[in-house]
């Protein structure tokens, strides 16, 4: 091949310096031929083009090979096969040539099979408070110690760029609607579109084109806060370009290196400082003469106004079993001893759960996100306590149980006697009807008297509901009589004589 330095010197040899042909052939050691090719053509390069390649070794195998990475290229992204992996398939074939054809092969297929050097998009433009975009990512930090993998919420203002992050235990609905809700609390408002991808917490069937089915609670919060949702099409990820943008950034500056929190509080705390701190810091990509908070203080007074908490919760029927149980997501929780043998409902919050039955609440416990562990409230096994008070003694809900200061005083107290456990019992119970507090001062007043027995304290309390002796009503001076009446009964007979 020639090369370009050698095309150089032949053209100035003889369009400069006027040299023949011969003269250059003889001094650069090139066939004449060669020569007049260079004159001729005017080229400063020539490079040389295979037309037809050989492929001695693959052309046995070449229908199989197009197969192999046909099918490859329509798997999903995450599922697709490596070359060498498809080399190993492809020996199994009866294949004897090396992995380098093969690799060389594909290369060129793709090559073949591409429209365009480059997917090319049209740039979007959003006004003040237009559009937000919604999307996840799953991140690993250290939480008290644990290596864990959480799931980080991610909004953007798609006009001020604003950025709101938030990091949960799970990606499910309620997680949904808490995220929208901190992040509509945080910008004071919200906008009249939200830009989503097909997450299954909020479509529920994907038709042709924009029509979507929306998960009924789903539509209801959108609702609440009186947003269009707008879902994208599938694998069409730069239709939401910013929010996907925004977790590239997030995950390069806020989880690198690994964040270490003691709980999920203090890890969001950090986040929504970091949010702050880098709006503040960072030029908006259109307004350069400011930063993306100062676009963001902007835009709030165009972004719908703030609607209030939605009450977002992910509802699920479910059984009570006979010690008061209730499972959900891997944990069981307890119920109020009343409700056994009728189903409940549960209404699982991002952070609590809550458990009704015919309207009413009959458990609330914070949300346990551990697997395979019991959360109790002792006050739901009270009244069972009142048919077999022996269980106190060794009942589950009742260890480390944690009482208000006399009742735990009474407890102790009442430990060293025989029937010790009946009174404790007794005193128990009352709570259901008197309250807590009333029972907890009857205990405090017995306790400064010196005396802890349980038909004191309950004593006590009938003592405080028995109602007040009526007050002496005062007669005002006005009202007083300035001369008493005269007892004399012969004025009656006065009056008969006249009738």
């Amino acid at each position: 091949m020639l090369v370009v330095e050698t095309i150089s010197k032949v053209r100035r040899a003889h369009l400069v310096q006027g040299k023949p042909i011969k003269a250059i052939s003889r001094e650069l050691k090139l066939s004449r031929k060669v020569i007049r090719k260079i004159l001729r053509s005017g080229a400063t390069s020539f490079e040389y083009e295979r037309r037809v390649q050989p492929l001695p070794k693959i052309g046995a195998v070449k229908d199989a090979l197009d197969g192999l990475l046909a099918e490859n290229e329509a798997r999903p992204s995450r599922e697709r096969l490596t070359l060498m992996r498809i080399f190993e398939a492809l020996r199994g074939q009866g294949y004897a040539g090396g992995y380098d054809a093969v690799r060389r092969y594909a290369r060129s297929w793709r090559a073949a099979r591409s429209t365009s050097v480059a997917a090319a998009y049209v740039p979007l433009s959003f006004a003040p408070g237009e559009a937000y975009q919604f999307d996840w990512s799953h991140e690993v930090v250290v939480l008290g110690g644990t290596t864990v993998k959480v799931k980080v919420a991610h909004v953007r203002l798609c006009h001020s760029r604003m950025p709101f992050v938030r990091a949960y235990p799970r990606e499910s609905q309620e997680m949904v609607f808490d995220a929208h809700d901190r992040a509509f609390a945080f910008f004071k408002g919200t906008c009249t579109r939200g830009i989503y991808d097909n997450m299954k917490t909020a479509v529920e069937t994907v038709f042709v084109g924009k029509e979507r089915a929306y998960n009924r609670r789903f539509l209801q919060m959108c609702g609440h806060y009186l947003v269009e949702p707008v879902a994208c099409t599938p694998a069409a990820g730069w239709e939401k370009g910013q929010v996907e943008n925004q977790v590239g950034v997030v995950r390069e500056r806020f989880f690198a290196p690994r964040v270490r929190a003691g709980s999920y509080d203090e890890l969001n705390a950090w986040l929504l400082d970091q949010c702050i701190a880098h709006a503040k810091a960072h030029r908006h990509p259109e307004f350069r003469d400011r930063t993306v908070w100062e676009s963001f203080e902007a835009e709030r007074p165009s972004l719908v106004p703030y609607a209030g908490r939605f009450d977002g919760f992910h509802a699920v029927p479910a059984s009570v079993s006979k010690t008061c149980l209730v499972r959900f997501d891997n944990n069981k929780y307890s119920v109020a001893a009343g409700a056994v043998g009728r189903p409940v409902e549960v209404r699982a919050y991002a952070e609590r759960i809550e458990l009704r039955q015919d309207g009413r609440v009959v458990g609330a416990h914070r949300r346990s996100f551990g697997r395979d562990q019991t959360v109790y409230d002792p006050w739901h096994y009270v009244p069972v306590l009142a048919r077999k008070p022996g269980a106190l003694r060794n009942g589950a809900p009742f260890k480390d149980w944690v009482l208000p200061a006399s009742l735990e005083r009474v407890r102790r107290k009442l430990a060293g006697s025989n029937d010790g456990d009946r009174q404790m019992v007794g005193i128990l119970v009352a709570v259901l009807g008197d309250g807590l507090a009333a029972v907890e001062a009857a205990c405090a007043e017995a306790l400064g008297e010196g005396v802890h027995s349980a038909d004191v304290i309950v004593n006590i309390l009938a003592r405080r509901r028995e109602p007040a002796r009526a007050v002496t009503v005062m007669t005002p001076q006005a009202l007083r009589l300035t001369l008493a009446p005269a007892a004399d009964c012969a004025r009656y007979d006065s009056l008969r004589s006249a009738g």
